[in-house]
């Protein structure tokens, strides 16, 4: 194994890492950009508001994109435990 193959292993695993974290935390900064929205207008300035909102966002993305996100990681794994006597050679 020389180190082209291990860049490449670990540019594929950062890639699937950027792609599974990016919309829950997309999901994340909008709700929170909602809530600081929302206290700017209407004056509220409770710090603990924003977590709520944030939380039940974030959990309501995950239900709906864990389909996604299960199937992108057993794709990869699968990939890449295909490709271990390919590395071991």
């Amino acid at each position: 194994m020389d180190i082209t193959t291990v860049v490449a292993i670990g540019k594929e695993a950062m890639k699937i890492t950027m792609l599974l974290a990016m919309p829950l935390l997309l999901v994340s900064l909008i709700a929170g950009l909602i809530v600081s929205i929302f206290q700017a207008v209407t004056q509220i300035q409770e710090m603990t508001l924003t977590f709520i909102p944030k939380i039940i966002a974030t959990a309501l993305a995950l239900v709906f994109l864990a389909p996604w996100m299960t199937k992108l990681m057993v794709n990869y794994v699968i990939q890449l435990y295909s490709s271990i006597p390919l590395i071991i050679k």
